[in-house]
């Protein structure tokens, strides 16, 4: 079976437009490849995340992870976390693991709750793993059982600002 298509579009640009702010990493960066414990095969482990510049009214953060290139016609969601303090300002390596009081994370499309790592076919192209964080005007009211497009819904209506670091994973096929 042949995976050739393009490139999935920015789904971002499909959305309401709002401010940014900066988001960074010691473990990742945009348009370079992800280390293999960010990976399904490495380990899971969500990269660390830290933020700034974000509105003064923002009550409460969401982070995402999203493959807008996975062949679903849908895309992957790999992680969905919300209802940080406004006080949390970044996450350790491996935060989804053991998130701050309060939290809730949502089942992934790998159907386990937290961090799901990259795990495009074998031989597909670069995938993209768009990392966002959400500043949002109040706490969020998610069922813990949502899936992360129900709780993506509801992030939406309630973003201020977001920030993005975006880097890529590929297989190579042998």
């Amino acid at each position: 079976m042949s995976l050739e298509r393009p490139q999935a579009p920015w789904p971002y640009d499909y959305l309401p437009q709002v401010p940014s702010f900066e988001v960074t990493s010691t473990d990742i960066s945009d348009g370079e490849t992800l280390a293999d414990k960010h990976t399904a095969t490495g380990g899971d482990v969500s990269p660390q995340l830290s933020w700034s510049g974000f509105p003064s009214d923002t009550a409460a953060f969401a982070i995402t992870c999203f493959d807008p290139d996975a062949p679903t016609g849908s895309g992957w969601w790999h992680w969905l976390a919300h209802n940080l303090d406004a006080s949390v300002t970044s996450l350790d390596t491996g935060a989804a693991d053991n998130m701050p009081d309060g939290v809730v994370q949502l089942r992934n499309d790998s159907g386990s709750t937290g961090f799901a790592g990259a795990a495009p076919p074998p031989g597909d192209i670069p995938h993209r793993y768009i990392f966002a964080v959400h500043a949002l005007k109040q706490k969020v009211d998610i069922d813990p059982g949502a899936s992360c497009a129900v709780g993506s819904f509801n992030i939406i209506f309630n973003v201020l600002a977001r920030g993005f670091l975006t880097p890529v994973y590929r297989i190579e096929t042998e």
